[in-house]
């Protein structure tokens, strides 16, 4: 009966010691329980010269012929499913290298433009993990995904004197109504007084950047008020915000105060520690930091910049829209 599996170093030993002593393959072959086509496979893997006094011979060596298949062995597995597309893969590392895209967002640019081979994203974060591409590595992703780690619930409190979190109706949580935003600074090189105010639609995933000269209540309510005066339908268009404790923004009926007297739109405020309850302005923050890392100091960027970052963040593709841009739902000019 024929065996079906591969030549064992032991059998390849045997064969060796059969062959020296000129058995013929059939009887080989019987003995060892392989095909006569297997035999001669394995016989010519294995051939070498060997040179004597007076003639050369050809023998078989079974070390040479494991030597060969092992690394046979090395080659084997699935071809890549990027295959020979050399524009393909050029493609996803301009995305991901030069325009900051994810994985996910280049994959969703490249079917966009009309590329035929096509790959899963957790293919992507393989072959780029096994050194695939020729610029591409993990160091050039701004963050893997991660298993989530089980944590013990704590006790989160906000404030308690203003709107918490807890008290947003649901048809705000449920992102069907334009409006509604979330609110964070990002701060700058210890040291440096400006900071970035970023504000995140909730529905459209919008983004508004603004750089500001420091960090207090005053100035955040600056930025506002040229809201209120520049948008003529500002209370449509700004219905609720939702931000964290920091002190800043803590001036509570100050900065709902609208300049036209009454106010202008509801503040709700998260627990503390529990910055994931303002996620979609976290995550943008993160998105930002690509262009202004840790330790940026924002005396030194230019508005214009800002502004090439802001509208970069409106035109990124967003799997949770379909792979359309925040821009495709703008709400303000």
């Amino acid at each position: 009966m024929k065996k079906q599996h591969y030549m064992t170093r032991d059998e390849r030993f045997q064969l060796e010691a059969m062959y020296r002593n000129k058995i013929p393959v059939a009887d080989i072959a019987r003995q060892l329980g392989f095909c006569r086509q297997t035999i001669y496979n394995e016989l010519r893997r294995g051939f070498y010269i060997h040179t004597c006094d007076l003639y050369d011979e050809v023998r078989y060596s079974a070390d040479k012929a494991q030597q060969i298949h092992d690394y046979n062995q090395t080659s084997k597995g699935r071809p890549l499913k990027i295959g020979c597309d050399h524009d393909y893969a050029d493609f996803l590392e301009r995305k991901i290298l030069t325009d900051r895209f994810s994985p996910a967002a280049a994959l969703a640019a490249a079917r966009s433009a009309g590329f035929k081979t096509s790959i899963c994203v957790s293919t992507l974060y393989s072959y780029i993990s096994k050194y695939v591409f020729l610029h591409l590595t993990n160091k050039d992703l701004w963050y893997k995904p991660k298993r989530k780690k089980s944590v013990h619930p704590v006790q989160r409190i906000a404030h308690p004197k203003l709107p918490s979190i807890s008290d947003r109706p649901e048809w705000i949580n449920s992102r069907s109504e334009l409006g509604h935003w979330e609110m964070d600074l990002i701060v700058g090189k210890s040291g440096s007084r400006p900071v970035l105010l970023t504000l995140t639609e909730r529905c459209s995933r919008q983004e508004l950047i603004f750089k500001l000269p420091d960090r207090r209540a005053s100035t955040i309510r600056g930025v506002f008020d040229k809201l209120e005066r520049r948008i003529p339908d500002f209370r449509q268009r700004f219905r609720s915000i939702t931000t964290d404790n920091g002190s800043e923004f803590l001036q509570y009926e100050q900065l709902r105060q609208s300049i036209y007297g009454g106010t202008r739109f509801q503040i709700y405020y998260c627990h503390s520690y529990a910055a994931w309850e303002k996620g979609t302005n976290e995550n943008h923050n993160r998105m930002i930091r690509r262009w202004f890392p840790k330790g940026t100091d924002f005396s030194r960027v230019s508005q214009k910049r800002i502004a090439a970052v802001e509208h970069w963040m409106n035109h990124y593709p967003r799997r949770i829209l379909s792979w359309c841009c925040p821009a495709d739902f703008a709400l303000v000019v």
